[in-house]
């Protein structure tokens, strides 16, 4: 289980981190730098001890381990992995893959209102959702209320068919996707019809109080300075609130600033309220998506230190 089929995770700890591993019975050797050698021990070793504790490894758990070890060597593998966010209906286990996600689930626990902000792929809304379903089968909470603003990512959807329900549907689909990856569709289907599950335009929360509720909003860059007060103010007893978004990525009309822009200055530092930031290390989709916020990263650096030029040289 450690070393992976044809030694395939002992490849992968040899290719992340830059020396060669080979394996003999049971005895596995290092050769490279000492740096090199000390974090392929550290990760081994930790690997080792998830799978004496009947934990799973499977390659991407590889990847996530080196990198996490290489940003901070005192980091604890069991404690990360092991942490277990929910059970899903295929027996799927969801737990944090990084250091920043782990802080994210301990402080939704701990906190009634947290901020996840980072980039695409970090696991924001989806650890967000598995909190929720979870808090929700273990009747701490009543209802789940998942809610979007409705701005189009540059495209103009036009006059949608249907009612008002069928008209915003595609904007929430991201939301409906990653609760029937949690809840098997029927279910899902069941509890949303009952009104225990909840999908919303941010809209529709204006004039309410969610009591005994485990709200999520998602895509929050894109909610105005109004909307965002009014969601936040929307809270009431015995609930959570949980706000995602990426300030990299606002959709909103060229002029208008962001409520989550907006609310990470004035609400930063407040008792009760946390705020975690996700970085492209935290990045669990395809590992070109890390090479991608790269490269926007760099450009817009690129973009802020260009000097201007003078359009009427003497």
């Amino acid at each position: 289980m450690l070393c992976g089929e044809h030694n395939s995770h002992l490849r992968m700890v040899g290719k992340k981190i830059g020396l060669a591993v080979n394996v003999r019975g049971n005895e596995v050797s290092l050769c490279g730098g000492d740096w090199e050698i000390e974090l392929a021990e550290k990760v081994l070793n930790q690997l080792y001890e998830l799978v004496d504790a009947d934990y799973p490894i499977y390659a991407n758990d590889v990847e996530f381990a080196v990198r996490i070890l290489s940003g901070d060597r005192s980091a604890d593998l069991k404690r990360i992995f092991m942490d277990k966010v929910y059970v899903a209906s295929d027996k799927t286990t969801i737990t944090p893959k990084s250091i920043n996600q782990k802080a994210y689930i301990d402080s939704i626990r701990r906190f009634d209102i947290v901020f996840g902000i980072g980039p695409a792929g970090t696991g924001k809304t989806y650890l967000a959702m598995a909190m929720a379903v979870s808090y929700l089968v273990k009747k701490e909470v009543k209802r789940i209320v998942l809610a979007r603003p409705a701005v189009e990512a540059g495209e103009h959807l036009g006059f949608l068919p249907g009612d008002l329900y069928e008209k915003v549907n595609p904007y929430l689909r991201p939301l409906y996707d990653a609760l029937h990856d949690m809840m098997d569709f029927e279910n899902a289907s069941r509890l949303i019809q009952r009104g225990v599950i909840e999908v919303a335009p941010l809209a529709f929360m204006r004039g309410r109080t969610l009591n005994d509720s485990f709200v999520i909003l998602d895509e929050a860059q894109n909610a105005t300075t109004e909307q965002m007060k009014m969601f936040l103010t929307r809270l009431g007893f015995s609930s959570k609130a949980v706000i995602t978004g990426d300030v990299t990525q606002t959709d909103l009309p060229e002029g208008k600033v962001s409520g989550l822009i907006e609310a990470r200055n004035i609400l930063e530092g407040i008792k009760g309220i946390r705020f975690i930031y996700f970085s492209r290390e935290d990045v669990v989709r395809h590992p070109l998506v890390q090479e991608i916020i790269d490269a926007y990263e760099r450009r817009e650096r690129q973009k802020e230190v260009r000097p201007k030029t003078n359009d009427n040289p003497s």
